[in-house]
């Protein structure tokens, strides 16, 4: 078993031997220095801005920074994608016919908020939508103005006392207790856990994990659970979000990270949607760019489907995928992010895929055996350091 991860190992002791080397003063601390008092003087300080600009007998304003423009991003290779200080905003005005709908909304949403603070409650993002179907008419409003409003009072959403329904699942070698106390157990072989909807209440974590998977899809997650991989490659902890990772997806590979200090691999389709994930785990994504200190982990690796891994293993050609227009637009895309200046051999395999003009999905690796994505792929690429 040691020889099976002397590779793995060897890249713990790396990360481990440079965690205090790294510059880890940018890390904010938000989640514990923002209190709940904090948090309320803000929203007040909204309030009273509105109330002064009416007392004038002027037009309230809200100014919201514009979290959709590549423009307003920074980067850099320590943190990921991060809102730059001086960005564009977007400014909601009362007495106009296209905003004053918004302007309205997201008032009637810190009202929300502000008792939620107050009282020391909690309600889901699902939660505020069912209080007024008819006035939000979608979720995505609600799920839009509260981080609209995080980004606005420059506070974490968790300090909002808003929590969102998390999509991902967790399985392996990992036991933590939830903010109320409840006991979580993930090292069930057979059934996975649902990420928590509260992952910065999570403490006392026990691990003896050498490494986290990322999984991109969950039918991938599912196949290597019903292989019994976390007991097969034990001990090591399973992540999918399921597709595109939802917030606590991403923060609880964060807070796993920051606290077991292993390797982070990612596991996703040789395709540029697989990449663009792992690029949000890894660097994060434009939206949420400024929450980019508590959701990124630069350290995540590219453990497969490499597109040099599908020329090597020869992965039969009725197992693949042309690219599509889309699909090369979408790579020439990722190509030109300010983050593959540091990844020299990220862009290698891109190019590579455009080449072979062609794309794989995990489970093409079936065309070659049955069981040898968990028999063959993972071992070797975890024995070999078959990563980039």
């Amino acid at each position: 078993m040691s020889e099976q991860f002397l590779e793995v190992d060897r890249l713990r002791a790396e990360l481990l031997e440079n965690i205090n080397k790294v510059d880890r003063s940018s890390k904010t601390t938000q989640d514990d220095s923002i209190s709940g008092q904090d948090v309320l003087t803000r929203i007040e300080g909204v309030v009273l801005d509105i109330v002064t600009s009416l007392s004038k007998e002027e037009a309230p304003v809200l100014v919201l920074q514009n979290r959709s423009s590549w423009s307003n991003i920074s980067f850099d290779s320590a943190v990921g994608l991060q809102m730059s200080s001086d960005i564009s905003v977007v400014t909601l005005r009362s007495d106009c016919a296209s905003s004053v709908s918004r302007f309205a909304l997201i008032l009637k949403v810190l009202s929300t908020i502000y008792k939620l603070v107050q009282s020391n409650s909690y309600a889901t993002k699902r939660d505020i939508y069912y209080n007024d179907t008819q006035l939000f008419r979608s979720q995505k409003t609600v799920d839009a103005i509260v981080d609209d409003i995080s980004c606005m009072l420059r506070v974490p959403r968790r300090n909002l006392h808003v929590l969102a329904t998390s999509k991902g699942f967790i399985s392996g070698d990992l036991c933590y207790l939830e903010e109320d106390g409840t006991r979580i157990d993930c090292s069930s072989s057979s059934t996975a856990v649902p990420v928590s909807s509260n992952v910065c209440g999570i403490r006392n974590i026990l691990s003896s994990a050498k490494f986290v998977l990322i999984v991109e899809k969950d039918a991938t997650f599912q196949r290597l659970l019903d292989d019994d991989f976390c007991t097969k490659l034990s001990p090591c902890i399973m992540i999918t979000g399921k597709g595109v990772p939802d917030v606590n997806s991403r923060l609880m590979v964060r807070k796993l990270w920051d606290t077991l200090h292993v390797p982070i691999f990612a596991l996703v389709d040789g395709d540029p949607h697989g990449i663009e994930i792992m690029c949000i785990y890894k660097y994060g994504s434009v939206n949420m760019s400024f929450e980019a200190h508590n959701l990124t982990v630069p350290s995540v690796l590219w453990l497969g489907l490499l597109p040099s891994d599908i020329e090597r293993l020869r992965v039969p050609q009725e197992a693949l995928i042309p690219l599509t227009p889309r699909d090369k637009s979408k790579l020439q895309s990722l190509k030109s992010r300010p983050y593959l200046a540091c990844q020299p051999e990220w862009k290698t395999e891109m190019e590579i895929m455009e080449r072979l003009n062609h794309k794989a999905e995990i489970q093409s690796l079936a065309s070659i055996a049955p069981d040898f994505l968990t028999r063959v792929y993972l071992p070797n690429k975890l024995r070999y350091g078959g990563w980039v």
